[in-house]
């Protein structure tokens, strides 16, 4: 692997980054500065935590460091997408859509961190 973008995981997360934002420019305006701002923070904080520990991979803790930060944004995000939920900003079924794709993200990170402690 010569890039963090050969990663699986950087790939999914980097793309549902790019799905969240577009979605959150469709929120209503009165929290576009609030709610809409800090969806699209914490869905690009996975890729680009994912990202930066790869860049440091020298320390395999540096890269773990930046991958739990990445779960911890990835723990957030759900948070995010059940108060949408709740809030009526979207319905059941994109809910459901949005919370497996994180979880599924969750798990890879999860891989991801559980094979580098044994190397």
């Amino acid at each position: 692997m010569s890039s963090f973008k050969d990663l699986q995981v950087y790939q999914k997360a980097y793309k549902l980054a790019l799905r969240v934002h577009q979605l959150s420019m469709l929120l209503p305006k009165e929290i576009q500065f609030d709610l809409a701002d800090q969806i699209r923070r914490a869905a690009r904080s996975i890729p680009t935590n994912i990202a930066e520990g790869y860049g440091k991979k020298s320390s395999l803790k540096d890269f773990q460091r930046f991958l739990n930060i990445a779960l911890g944004s990835k723990d957030e995000m759900l948070v995010h997408v059940e108060f949408l939920r709740d809030l009526k900003y979207i319905d059941p079924f994109l809910f459901a859509e949005l919370s497996a794709s994180y979880e599924e993200i969750g798990k890879m990170l999860f891989g991801l961190i559980k094979s580098l402690r044994l190397t």
